[in-house]
């Protein structure tokens, strides 16, 4: 491998080896993976599949299936919007919309300059202030579709 292409740990060599051989490993092992890297990289996943002996179609199968796993890095600043019922009864799914609007990507996307991702997120436990917002732990409460713009701009000024 090239060296700007990942490569795995020697850390998470040695648990994907410790988990080979049980079941359900396929799922332990990617969500390692993403604690490692903040996403799944193509090498690791190729990686992956050949320790556990897994064909490569079925990796990318679990990852496309489960919303959990990421195929990008996230951005500087990870955009988090509560889905969960009191924000998606309030507004929730459009607020996710404008941000995709506004940023041009979608779901567990990533912008050009790496600058925002987006996630949709379940529960975060500010219900209160529903629909809710959290950007790198930094919580926005009540938002309206109207607030987007302003809410980038804070980031954007950070750069």
């Amino acid at each position: 491998m090239s060296n700007n292409l990942e490569t795995m740990t020697p850390e998470l060599r040695a648990f994907v080896e410790e988990w080979k051989a049980k079941p359900g490993n396929l799922i332990m092992v990617l969500h390692r993976v993403q604690q490692t890297y903040g996403y799944i990289p193509r090498e690791i996943a190729i990686e992956t599949s050949e320790i556990l002996g897994v064909p490569l179609a079925k990796v990318y199968g679990v990852i496309t299936f489960y919303n959990f796993f990421r195929l990008q890095k996230a951005g500087k600043y990870n955009i988090q919007v509560c889905l969960g019922t009191a924000c998606y009864l309030r507004g929730g799914d459009d607020i996710i919309k404008e941000f995709e609007r506004q940023l041009g990507v979608g779901v567990n996307a990533t912008t050009s300059d790496g600058l925002f991702s987006i996630e949709a997120v379940r529960c975060i436990g500010c219900c209160g202030l529903a629909p809710a917002v959290v950007i790198n732990g930094e919580v926005h409460g009540k938002v309206v579709t109207g607030d987007v713009t302003r809410i980038l701009n804070i980031y954007r000024e950070r750069g």
